[in-house]
C-alpha cells in the first residue's frame, strides 16, 4: 500500500469508530450524519481494493465480486428492518437500490466521465445483456403488484405468487452468475500493487464494516426522519437505498472518470441486477423467519418506476456509448422520482 492508501485506511478507521460512538451514546442526527461520512469513506476503500482485484480477476469478476461485496450492508438493513416489522421501508429500499444504481449512480458516472474524456465508449453487447437481465427482473418483481393492483383472482395469492417469482429470480440468478465472470474487451492491465491477502482482508473488512456502519445509519434515521419531516418511503427509496449502495456510488463514478466505462458499467448494472435477481429473493425467502413476511405486492407507483427505469437504463445503454448529455437526463430523471415520494405514497 502506498503512504496515501494507508493514510485514507486510517481516516476511514477512525470515522468508522466515531460512528460507533455517536450510534451508542447519542442516537440522533448527529449520528446519521457522522455514520453516512463513514459509509462514503468505506466506499472509497472499497473502491481501491476492487481496482487491485479488477487487475487479477478483470472487470467482469471484480464487478460481480464488488458489486456483492457492496449489497452487503443492504442485507443488514432489511433484515434488522424486517424484524422491526418495517415492510413498507424495506419495500421501498429494494426498489430505491435498483433505481439508485440503474439511474443515478450511472448518470452521474456519465456526467463524470463525459465531462474528462467526452463521449466513452463500452461494451454494448455486454452491458445490453446486463440491463435486458434488469428489465426482465423488474419486469417479474411488479407482476404481484399488477395482479394486486387490478384485482385478478392471484391478488388473493400474493404471498405465494411473490414466493414463486422470487425462486424463478434466483434460479435466473445462479444460471446467469458465468456469464459476467468474464472479463471485458479494453480494460487497463496494469500490475496490482496490493497482495491477494490484502486486497481479500481489505474488502471482506470494508465490506463487513459497511453492513455494521449501514445499521447504525439506519437506527439513526428514524430520529432524523422526525427532524428532517421527511416520509417513510422517501426514507427508504432514497437515504437508505443511496447510503446501502454507497460503495458503488463511489466507485462507479470513479471509474467513469479515469475512463473506464467497460468497469464502470460493470460494477454499477452488476449491482442492480445483483439487488433484483439476489438480494430480493433471499430476502423475501428470509422474511418467512419473521413475524412480518415480505411480499412483492409494491404500492402501484413504486411498482411503476421500477419498471420505467429499468426501460429506461435499458435503451440509454444500448448504443454502447455515454455522454454527460445523457447523464444529466438520467439524474434529472432520478430527482423526479424521489420528488413524487417525499410526501408518502
Amino acid at each position: 500500500m502506498t503512504r496515501r492508501e494507508l493514510l485514507e485506511l486510517g481516516v476511514t478507521l477512525v470515522l468508522v469508530a466515531a460512528a460507533a460512538l455517536c450510534h451508542y451514546a447519542l442516537g440522533d442526527v448527529t449520528a446519521f450524519v457522522v455514520t453516512a461520512f463513514a459509509l462514503a469513506a468505506l466506499a472509497r476503500v472499497v473502491g481501491h481494493a476492487t481496482e487491485q482485484l479488477g487487475s487479477r480477476l478483470g472487470s467482469g469478476g471484480a464487478g460481480v465480486v464488488q458489486s456483492a461485496l457492496g449489497n452487503l450492508p443492504e442485507l443488514f438493513i432489511a433484515l434488522f428492518a424486517l424484524n422491526k416489522g418495517l415492510v413498507a421501508v424495506v419495500q421501498a429500499a429494494l426498489v430505491g437500490s435498483i433505481l439508485a444504481n440503474s439511474i443515478l449512480v450511472l448518470g452521474i458516472a456519465f456526467v463524470a466521465g463525459g465531462l474528462r474524456h467526452g463521449t466513452q465508449h463500452f461494451d454494448s453487447g455486454r452491458a445490453r445483456l446486463t440491463s435486458t437481465l434488469l428489465l426482465l427482473a423488474a419486469a417479474t418483481m411488479v407482476v404481484p403488484s399488477l395482479a394486486h393492483a387490478f384485482q385478478t383472482p392471484a391478488a388473493a395469492h400474493s404471498e405465494a405468487l411473490s414466493l414463486i417469482c422470487a425462486g424463478v429470480l434466483l434460479v435466473v440468478f445462479v444460471v446467469t452468475v458465468p456469464l459476467f465472470l468474464r472479463s471485458t474487451g479494453d480494460e487497463e492491465h496494469t500490475a496490482p500493487r496490493w497482495s491477494t491477502a490484502t486486497t481479500a482482508v481489505v474488502l471482506g473488512g470494508a465490506g463487513l464494516l459497511a453492513a455494521l456502519t449501514s445499521d447504525w445509519f439506519v437506527s439513526a434515521l428514524t430520529p432524523a426522519i422526525h427532524t428532517l419531516h421527511m416520509s417513510e418511503e422517501f426514507a427508504g427509496l432514497v437515504i437508505v437505498a443511496i447510503a446501502g449502495n454507497a460503495v458503488e456510488n463511489v466507485v462507479g463514478v470513479q471509474l467513469a472518470a479515469r475512463n473506464r466505462p467497460d468497469f464502470a458499467i460493470s460494477v454499477i448494472l452488476n449491482s442492480s441486477l445483483q439487488i433484483a435477481l439476489a438480494l430480493t429473493p433471499v430476502i423475501v425467502f428470509a422474511s418467512l423467519f419473521f413475524g412480518t413476511h415480505l411480499t412483492l405486492v409494491f404500492p402501484t407507483l413504486l411498482a411503476l418506476v421500477l419498471l420505467i427505469g429499468a426501460i429506461l437504463g435499458a435503451l440509454i445503454v444500448d448504443d454502447g456509448e455515454s455522454t454527460w448529455h445523457e447523464g444529466v437526463v438520467l439524474v434529472g430523471f432520478y430527482v423526479v422520482i424521489a420528488a413524487s415520494f417525499w410526501w408518502g405514497t
